[in-house]
């Protein structure tokens, strides 16, 4: 089992930035992808980042304004957005992969709104 901790959400403004953190801790070992993604209200669930080995994927609706990076001494991913938009707006979720089994946290709420 691997438990996912995300902290970080919160309200700001358009323009502003958030940094949104996911501690895993459990059965951490070959987890891989570790990620975000993220269920507007009414939508979908969607991918916003990734890293997997190193190499990193984002929605093309993100690149640019956020990163995602890894700490692997730590077993956390963060997920640095700036220039946040209102159509940000979301619930965003940890995601990580430990084989076939996939895990998500409980999900963290972004509001960006003036």
């Amino acid at each position: 089992q691997v438990q996912l901790v995300e902290s970080g959400g919160g309200l700001v403004q358009p323009g502003g930035s958030l940094r949104l953190s996911c501690a895993a801790s459990g059965s951490i070992f070959s987890i891989n992808p570790m990620g975000w993604y993220r269920q507007a209200p009414g939508k979908e669930r969607d991918l916003v980042a990734l890293v997997t080995n190193g190499n990193t994927d984002y929605a093309d609706s993100v690149k640019g304004r956020f990163t995602i990076s890894r700490d692997n001494a730590k077993n956390t991913v963060y997920l640095q957005m700036n220039s946040l938009r209102p159509e940000d707006t979301a619930v965003y979720y940890c995601y990580v992969r430990k084989f076939v089994i996939t895990y998500w946290g409980k999900g963290t709420l972004v509001t960006v709104s003036s």
